[in-house]
């Protein structure tokens, strides 16, 4: 039996069917072709399948988030190269985000001496206010802000809004153990007092809090190659800086003030 030697003409190559190959298609490939609303779908339906999220990776992102979130970023590369998105397609970092809301402010209700009723009203607050609608606005001005004016191609492939949110969960996961946890040990023994001492360490919590939360979101939108002109996202940095000293300067203790607003949110 004689097996022809002469390759394909490539004008017939282009006509066979793509779906032909036995072999499976690349793994960027079926994710190119998804919407954002069915890349939402789907990590909003793994979100109660938790036998299939990766919570050992979760809390391996919480912890380099303080201390190299670098790294972090550098995984969300790597997700971008294998399944074609920067934003998660596994939502175990919002669940443990989710249960230390709660934690942090079982202890924060604890702190602040608030009745039961109390303690769910401030939950409610923190989750849906402090946390969800401030996310929604915030991601969406940077979102929007991004594929407006950072863009290196204006016509090319844009910011996905879940990754402007994903950059949001990061930027907050320190800001919020520092207030209500690490804030929460010297307050009554020491912040509350109303000394310029506690003044100046009380501020610095805030200082140090909005401090991580631009680098942090700084580093989501910089990592993007999309982007240019990302150092503009730290402009805020000296002016928060310089805000510092002039609360300082005025004898403003922004954690008795703000604590005092919370349970003014509360009990009121």
């Amino acid at each position: 039996m004689k097996y022809p030697t002469s390759p394909v003409p490539s004008e017939k190559w282009n006509n066979f069917p793509r779906s032909s190959s036995p072999l499976p298609a690349p793994a960027n490939f079926q994710s190119d072709t998804q919407s954002a609303a069915s890349k939402r779908y789907k990590y909003l339906r793994r979100i109660f399948k938790f036998s299939q999220m990766d919570f050992e990776y979760g809390l391996w992102q919480m912890v380099y988030l303080f201390i190299a979130p670098q790294k972090v970023y550098r995984n969300f590369q790597y997700r971008k190269q294998t399944k074609s998105q920067f934003a998660r397609d596994d939502p175990a970092f919002l669940v443990l985000l989710s249960i230390w809301l709660c934690v942090s402010s079982l202890g924060f209700a604890f702190i602040l001496d608030l009745k039961f009723f109390q303690f769910i009203v401030f939950l409610l607050y923190v989750i849906f206010v402090d946390f969800i609608g401030a996310g929604l606005l915030v991601a969406t001005c940077f979102w929007y802000v991004c594929n407006k004016y950072l863009r290196r191609d204006p016509l090319g492939q844009d910011v996905e809004w879940g990754y402007a949110f994903d950059v949001h969960m990061n930027a907050f996961f320190p800001p919020l153990t520092i207030l209500h946890f690490f804030q929460l040990v010297l307050f009554h023994n020491f912040l509350s007092s109303g000394g310029y001492l506690s003044c100046i360490v009380g501020n610095f919590f805030w200082l140090m809090s909005f401090a991580y939360y631009i680098y942090i979101t700084f580093l989501g939108y910089s990592c993007l190659p999309i982007l240019q002109n990302t150092r503009l996202l730290l402009i805020p940095l000296p002016i928060l800086i310089l805000t510092y000293f002039v609360t300082l300067a005025c004898g403003w203790n922004i954690s008795l003030s703000l604590t005092n607003f919370y349970l003014y949110r509360v009990i009121s």
